[in-house]
């Protein structure tokens, strides 16, 4: 059974009185105990009121006046505490600020000796909070009573649980890690979300839009400017990265770096090395292009990386690992490719391509070279540039003949056909080499919103099997999805839906859930563009099994629901009867 009544008020007076005694101020147990031994109560009670009343000889007049009025004693002193509470607030922030530092920290110190046995009364609390806040040095003696103690830990200024942090990692762990949980959730909330769109996905919002989020502002805040905190986050991202390899932590890394760049905490962003490397990329991930001032700046900080200084290559390849810089360098790589069929030149005589390359290569290798702990740069495959790369810009070259031969007038056509197979070998660079895959999957992004079906019919079979499954990624169906609402009237062909679902997206979806959504996904939003006959045969395809995850179940039912709305009713369905008498034929005016 839990206390009783008199026993919890009992306790809460403990609280309400705490620490007064050692402070030689009398409290309610004091009043108690003289009204139990004294035999002239109300007299005991006056003499009470007078020695720790408030001790104003003008004020003994006027309190008989608030009597007149009704006005308890009890309000009238609290409202007074109140004041002088707020009063004292206000000038505890002042000393703060006013005077030599040591003098000023020395004040607050000697305020904190006295007053930190009433740190658990309620009501003074507080004024030692704040007290406290105000000190670079909490005394490692009170810290540890306010560790240990959950409401008063609860109850200090982050400025003081830095303190406690930055000696007690795991404690800081367990504050942190439903941050980083909540961080990667919103991620793959807007990766999964209902709403496609071409014009608004994934990679839209600006960087510093991104920096505004929740957990990106609250990490920044609990770091403050205390690097072994920074440092400790830093770790925190590079084990979970490692433990999981989701690229998302990634995007922490970067954007809590450039959050306290935009406050200009000095004391974090000049001792983490990759700081300018990831303001100049910051900006190019704002342009979604790295141009040839950005690329030479990127490039003089990889070339500066010192002897014995490699280990900064891990933080770099985990700042370019970042699908936001990697979306970056992608996008930049396939508008060099086609302007270098333009100008007629090969991919091996571009330096601004080869350095493109040459980070994506670093960004892509980011798991292998923190977990080896090997750190320097990867070999670059020669063959992805004197291969992959001047095929992919055949392709290029395929479609622009394509497209002017079917502008020509009808009788100078020649008998050109759209290519409808490609190499063996740029499905085996898309197989086993990382980078061709994503440069392979940005061009066929490319193509798609370029409303191209013939290239996009022509590429799709390569995509089945791809580098580590890369073509089945989120980051990438995302992005499709969002691509093929503009070729949504294609939806309406057989050729099409066969092999787009049959051919790609089918084969995979009991294999792998996350397909499974974005299928479902791209059916809530065209599904009105699909032939009756296909949409029925996807919709018995896609059904949840048993052991289908909550998320697969809803959108199914949405999308079944959606379906049955679709439906005509009964009435419009049936068919009007024929009539018995033929109707006599009316002359036309021609026939008149």
């Amino acid at each position: 059974p839990g206390p009783g009544r008199g026993e919890r008020q009992r306790g809460g007076g403990a609280a309400m009185y705490a620490g007064l005694q050692e402070l030689g101020v009398a409290n309610g147990e004091d009043l108690k105990e003289t009204l139990t031994n004294c035999t002239e109560p109300l007299k005991a009670i006056e003499q009470f009121q007078t020695e720790n009343g408030v001790l104003l000889p003008s004020l003994q007049s006027a309190l008989p006046f608030l009597d007149l009025h009704g006005t308890p004693r009890l309000e009238f002193h609290q409202s007074v505490f109140d004041e002088l509470r707020e009063k004292l607030l206000e000038r505890v922030s002042a000393i703060a600020l006013e005077g030599k530092v040591e003098e000023r920290y020395k004040k607050l110190e000697d305020l904190l000796e006295k007053s930190f046995s009433l740190v658990k009364m309620p009501s003074i609390q507080p004024v030692v909070m704040c007290v406290m806040k105000h000190l670079p040095k909490v005394p490692e003696k009170k810290l540890k009573l306010v560790m240990a103690d959950k409401d008063l830990y609860k109850a200090c200024a982050v400025e003081v649980k830095r303190q406690i942090w930055q000696d007690n990692q795991a404690l800081f762990g367990d504050e942190v890690s439903p941050l980083l949980k909540q961080y990667i959730l919103e991620k793959e909330n807007i990766l999964f979300s209902n709403d496609i769109s071409v014009l608004h996905n994934f990679f839209t919002p600006s960087p510093k839009t991104r920096r505004q989020g929740e957990v990106v502002q609250k990490l920044t805040q609990m770091i403050g400017k205390n690097v072994k905190l920074y440092d400790m986050v830093l770790q925190f991202l590079r084990t979970l990265f490692l433990r999981t390899r989701n690229v998302h932590y990634c995007t922490l890394r970067a954007e809590l770096l450039m959050s306290l760049h935009d406050l200009d905490i000095s004391e974090i962003c000049t001792v983490d090395p990759c700081h300018k490397f990831t303001w100049c990329l910051d900006a190019c991930i704002r342009e979604k292009f790295v141009d040839n001032k950005r690329a030479r700046e990127l490039q003089g900080f990889l070339d500066g990386v010192k002897k014995g200084q490699e280990q900064v290559l891990g933080d770099l390849s985990m700042i370019l690992c970042d699908p936001f810089a990697i979306n970056t360098l992608a996008l930049s790589t396939i508008r060099h490719i086609q302007d270098l069929v333009g100008q007629d030149t090969l991919p091996r005589e571009s330096p601004d391509l080869l350095l493109l390359l040459r980070m994506l290569s670093l960004g892509q290798g980011a798991w292998d070279m923190i977990d080896s702990q090997v750190f320097k740069e990867p070999k670059m495959e020669a063959d992805l540039i004197t291969k992959f790369l001047p095929m992919l810009m055949s392709f290029v070259v395929d479609d622009h003949m394509f497209t002017v031969d079917q502008k020509l007038p009808s009788e100078e056509k020649g008998p050109i056909l759209y290519p409808t197979t490609i190499p063996e070998a740029f499905t085996k660079f898309l197989q086993e080499n990382r980078i061709a895959c994503e440069i392979g999957l940005y061009y066929f992004l490319h193509i798609t919103k370029q409303r191209n079906k013939n290239a996009f019919l022509r590429l799709l079979p390569a995509l089945v099997e791809t580098f580590s499954d890369l073509a089945f990624s989120d980051i990438f169906l995302h992005l499709l999805t969002g691509n093929l609402t503009l070729l949504g009237d294609e939806f309406a062909l057989e050729e099409f839906c066969t092999s787009l679902f049959d051919g790609f997206f089918l084969p995979v979806c009991s294999r792998k859930e996350n397909v499974h959504r974005h299928v479902l996904r791209l059916l809530l939003h065209l599904h009105h563009k699909v032939a009756p006959t296909k949409l029925e045969s996807l919709q018995k395809a896609l059904e949840p099994t048993k052991q289908s995850g909550e998320a697969v179940k809803e959108l199914y039912n949405q999308l079944t629901e959606k379906l049955e709305l679709r439906k005509p009713s009964p009435a419009e369905v049936t068919e009007t009867p024929p009539m018995e008498l033929p109707l006599p034929t009316v002359p036309t005016p021609a026939s008149l």
